[in-house]
């Protein structure tokens, strides 16, 4: 059972309908598949509560496609052979929720998570119907797994980077489980008490829950207001609120 009595009842009891948002899950790790991923093993958890409001997933294991490295949106157009990365975003593209995965190495991020914010960035200069940055009104959070320090580091990293692209973070968006420092138990070894910690459970699901809300009230209020932030606009000349000299 993924989801303990409390979680449970939490989804049992909720209010709300979330049944037209959707999310995306990609996981970082360095293990192809079908390899045991223990940063999958926490997402189990998040999964289950959104597939409890219906939420529609979509998941993907980055080291699994060919992505190109770069910072631009579609590197064949840049002397590579290959790049799944264009049909990838355009799930990432439609959801209203992604969230990110990784394990820790070093301190730090796993290289393919790099690569992902990379990517991600390369589609930054795109625009909306309103003529925002296209990942405006999006949430983001994301889970990270290891047994050394850093998950906290991590999870800085991977939500600046976010909001700049435009996601909104909501409170207490990212969760995590550290095992014994070194080369002791990952989250799903026999014995780690992975899955039982409560920390861990409890931060995980007030993330999940914390991301629904946020996409639920931001595509109930017709998304973030499109006033101040429109690149097209600044770029007319158009200063909003904000004084002009060439107007004076």
């Amino acid at each position: 059972m993924v989801l303990n009595a409390k979680q449970e009842e939490m989804c049992s009891s909720s209010q709300w309908d979330f049944s037209d948002l959707q999310a995306v899950f990609i996981n970082t790790t360095l293990k192809k598949s079908p390899e045991k991923s223990h940063t999958e093993g926490l997402w189990q958890i998040s999964k289950a509560i959104l597939e409890k409001n219906k939420i529609r997933l979509q998941e993907f294991r980055l080291v699994d496609h060919d992505i190109a490295f770069g910072v631009w949106g579609d590197m064949t157009e840049h002397g590579w052979k290959k790049d799944d990365w264009p049909k990838i975003y355009d799930v990432i593209k439609q959801a209203n929720i992604l969230i990110i995965g990784t394990s820790i190495w070093l301190g730090e991020k796993t290289s393919v998570c790099t690569q992902l914010i990379e990517r991600l960035y390369a589609n930054s200069h795109l625009l909306n119907e309103e003529g925002q940055y296209a990942d405006y009104g999006k949430v983001g959070g994301c889970l990270i797994t290891g047994n050394e320090d850093g998950a906290k580091h991590c999870a800085m990293n991977i939500l600046y980077s976010l909001q700049h692209l435009g996601y909104v973070i909501p409170p207490q968006a990212d969760a995590g489980w550290l095992g014994e420092a070194g080369p002791g138990p990952s989250y799903l070894d026999e014995g780690s008490g992975g899955p039982e910690n409560d920390f861990t459970n409890r931060n995980t699901t007030f993330m999940t829950w914390n991301l629904m809300h946020m996409a639920r009230m931001i595509k109930d209020a017709g998304g973030i207001p499109a006033h101040g932030n429109q690149r097209a606009s600044w770029d007319a000349g158009c200063r909003f609120d904000f004084a002009n000299p060439a107007y004076r």
